[in-house]
C-alpha cells in the first residue's frame, strides 16, 4: 500500500451544525456537499469528509463510539501570530480555544473544538517537520 491518506472522516452530530461552523464560519468550500456528508478539500488531495451519524453508519455499517475521540487534527501555519489569529477566529464563531503558548518540542500551539468537541490543534512546528507540513508559499519559523 502506498504510503498517503486520501480522506479523514468523522461522524457527527448534526450535519447542518457543523455546514454553519465549516461552510458559514471558517469559510471552507465544499467540494461536495450532499444530504448525509460535506467534504471539504484540506490539502492537496486530502478531504475532510463530516458524516451524519445516520450516514456513517449507512456508509460504514456501525455505529460510531460517543464521546470525544482521543485523536486531534491540527492546521499548522508559520508563525506564532497566524496560530493566534486562527484561533481567534474559532473563538469568535463561539468555539471552545486554548489559547496559543510555546511547547516543550519547539513549537507554538493553542486548540479549539467544533460543534462535536473534535480538537483542532492550531500549530507552529518548526524545522524540517515545518516545512514539509506548510504550502511551499509559507514560510516556516525555525522556533516559536
Amino acid at each position: 500500500m502506498e504510503q498517503r491518506l486520501s480522506f479523514i472522516t468523522l461522524a457527527v452530530a448534526d450535519l447542518g451544525r457543523s455546514r454553519t461552523f465549516y461552510v458559514h464560519g471558517l469559510g471552507w468550500k465544499p467540494i461536495f456537499d450532499g444530504a448525509d456528508v460535506i467534504m471539504l478539500p484540506v490539502a492537496d488531495r486530502l478531504v475532510l469528509s463530516l458524516w451524519s451519524a445516520e450516514g456513517f453508519v449507512a456508509e460504514i455499517g456501525e455505529a460510531p463510539t460517543p464521546g470525544v475521540a482521543p485523536l486531534t487534527l491540527s492546521h499548522n501555519v508559520a508563525t506564532p501570530a497566524e496560530v493566534d489569529a486562527v484561533l481567534a477566529e474559532a473563538a469568535a464563531l463561539g468555539a471552545p480555544v486554548s489559547a496559543g503558548r510555546p511547547r516543550e518540542w519547539g513549537g507554538y500551539s493553542g486548540y479549539f473544538s467544533d460543534p462535536d468537541g473534535f480538537r483542532w490543534e492550531i500549530a507552529v512546528n518548526p524545522g524540517e517537520t515545518g516545512a514539509f507540513v506548510l504550502p511551499p508559499t509559507s514560510e516556516p519559523t525555525q522556533t516559536a
